[in-house]
C-alpha cells in the first residue's frame, strides 16, 4: 500500500472520528437540555398549582435568556485567554470561537445547556414569590457573569486548574449545581419565607400540588444526567471514549439509584412512612454528588457517595427548614448545595486514581475542600450583592396580595388549569 492511500485513510479515520464525536456531544447536549423539563416539572409539582405558570414561564426563560447572553458574552469569560487565572479574556458574540477536537459551535452548545442548568437550579428556592421581572435580570446576570467567572477557574484555565494538584470536578457538581444551590440560598434569605411557612415556633408544612409532576419531572433529569455526566468525556470514537462513556454511565446511575434508597430508608427511619418526595429528592442528590467524580470512582464508589448523599439530604433539608428557618420549596439548597459541594469534595475520598481511600494520600482531598470553598464564597457574595440590588431597585418580592392569590393571575395573565 503506498503512502499517498495510507495518508488518504488515516485522513478518513481522523474524520470519522471526529464525526462520531462531535455527533455524541450534541446528542448529549439535547440531552441536557431536556433537563430543563426536568427542573419545570419538579418545580411545578413541589409547589401549589396557583403559580405553576410562573414556575413554568422561569424554567422556559432561563435558557432563553441564557442561551443568548452566554453566546454573546458569557462563554469567552469562562473559556477565553487566562487572564490571571480568575477570568477568560472577553470574547463578544464568539467572534473568535473556540478550537478543539471538535467544532466550536458544538462545544459552545454543550456548554450553553450547562449554562441554563445553573441558572434554572434557583427558581425552585426562589419560588411563589419573586417578582417575574427581577427574575429574568438575575437570570441573565447569572449567566453572563457570575457562571462563566467560577466556572473559568476549575473549566477555563483558571487558578484552580492550575494547583499543583488540579481540582477535580469532571462534570460540574461545583462548577453548575453547587454554584446554583448556594446561590439559591442567597435568593431565599433576601426574599424571605412564604407568607404562613412560620408562624411563631411552629414550622407549617407547604405542600406541592401534584407529586406526579414532581416524579416525572425526576425521571427526566435522571435521563438527561445520561448526557450530563458522559456527555462531558467530549468524546465517544475510539476504545478509551467507549470505555469512559460506559463506565461513566454506570456510576451516574449507581450513585442515583443509592441516593433514592437512601432518601427512602432515612424518611422511614424517621418518620415512620418512606416518604417518597425524599426518595426523589434522594436520587437527585446522589446524582448530583457522582457528577464531579464520575469519571474516577467505582461503582461501589459511586454507590457509597449516593448513599452517603441521600442521608445528608434528609438531614439538611429538615435543618434548613426547621432549624435555619430558611424557606426552600424543594430543597434545591440542599439537592445542589450541599449535595454538590459534598460530592466534589468525596472525589478526594473515593478516586481510584487520587483519592485518599487509595492510598494517594491527602493532596487531592485538600484541593477539592479548597475548591469548594473558593467556588462557595464567591457564589454567595455574588448572589447576596445581585439580590441586594435587584431588592433596593426594581424589587424583589411580589405584593402580599399577589403572593396569597397566586402568581399565575397577577404576573401573567393566565391559568395552568381552567
Amino acid at each position: 500500500m503506498d503512502e499517498v492511500t495510507l495518508t488518504s485513510l488515516a485522513k478518513s479515520a481522523a474524520e470519522m472520528a471526529r464525526s462520531i464525536d462531535t455527533v455524541w456531544v450534541l446528542v448529549t447536549a439535547a440531552l441536557v437540555f431536556f433537563m430543563q423539563a426536568g427542573f419545570a416539572f419538579v418545580e411545578a409539582g413541589f409547589t401549589r398549582s396557583k403559580n405553576t405558570v410562573n414556575i413554568l414561564y422561569k424554567n422556559l426563560m432561563d435558557f432563553a435568556v441564557g442561551a443568548i447572553i452566554f453566546w454573546a458574552l458569557g462563554f469567552g469569560l469562562m473559556f477565553g485567554t487566562d487572564i490571571s487565572g480568575f477570568i477568560g479574556t472577553p470574547d463578544l458574540f464568539f467572534k473568535s470561537g473556540w478550537s478543539g477536537a471538535i467544532p466550536g459551535e458544538a462545544f459552545l452548545i454543550f456548554q450553553t445547556v450547562f449554562a441554563a442548568t445553573a441558572a434554572t437550579i434557583v427558581s425552585g428556592a426562589m419560588a411563589e414569590r419573586t417578582e417575574f421581572k427581577s427574575y429574568l435580570i438575575y437570570s441573565f446576570v447569572i449567566s453572563a457573569v457570575i457562571y462563566p467567572v467560577s466556572g473559568h477557574w476549575i473549566w477555563g484555565g483558571g487558578w484552580l486548574s492550575q494547583m499543583t494538584t488540579p481540582f477535580h470536578d469532571f462534570a460540574g457538581s461545583t462548577v453548575v449545581h453547587m454554584l446554583g444551590g448556594v446561590i439559591a440560598l442567597t435568593g431565599a434569605l433576601a426574599l424571605g419565607p412564604r407568607i404562613g411557612k412560620y408562624d411563631g415556633k411552629k414550622v407549617n408544612a407547604i405542600p406541592g400540588h401534584n407529586i406526579p409532576y414532581g416524579t416525572l419531572g425526576v425521571f427526566i433529569l435522571w435521563l438527561g444526567w445520561f448526557g450530563f455526566n458522559p456527555g462531558s468525556q467530549l468524546a465517544a470514537s475510539g476504545s478509551a471514549n467507549a470505555d469512559a462513556i460506559s463506565h461513566i454511565f454506570i456510576t451516574t446511575n449507581m450513585a442515583g439509584a443509592a441516593g433514592a434508597l437512601a432518601g427512602l430508608a432515612i424518611s422511614w427511619l424517621r418518620w415512620g412512612k418512606p416518604s417518597l418526595s425524599f426518595a426523589l429528592n434522594g436520587a437527585l442528590a446522589g446524582l448530583v454528588a457522582v457528577t464531579a467524580g464520575c469519571d474516577a470512582v467505582s461503582a461501589s464508589g459511586a454507590i457509597a457517595i449516593g448513599l452517603i448523599a441521600g442521608v445528608v439530604l434528609v438531614y439538611a433539608v429538615s435543618y434548613i427548614d426547621n432549624t435555619l428557618r430558611i424557606d426552600d420549596p424543594v430543597g434545591a439548597v440542599s439537592v445542589h448545595g450541599i449535595c454538590g459541594g459534598l460530592g466534589t469534595i468525596m472525589v478526594g475520598l473515593f478516586s481510584q486514581t487520587g483519592g485518599l481511600f487509595y492510598g494517594h494520600g491527602a493532596a487531592l482531598l485538600i484541593t477539592q475542600i479548597i475548591g469548594v470553598a473558593a467556588v462557595a464564597a464567591f457564589a454567595f457574595i455574588a448572589g447576596f450583592i445581585l439580590f441586594k440590588v435587584l431588592k433596593s431597585t426594581v424589587g424583589l418580592r411580589v405584593p402580599k396580595r399577589i403572593e396569597e392569590e397566586g402568581l399565575d393571575i397577577y404576573e401573567h395573565g393566565e391559568s395552568a388549569y381552567n
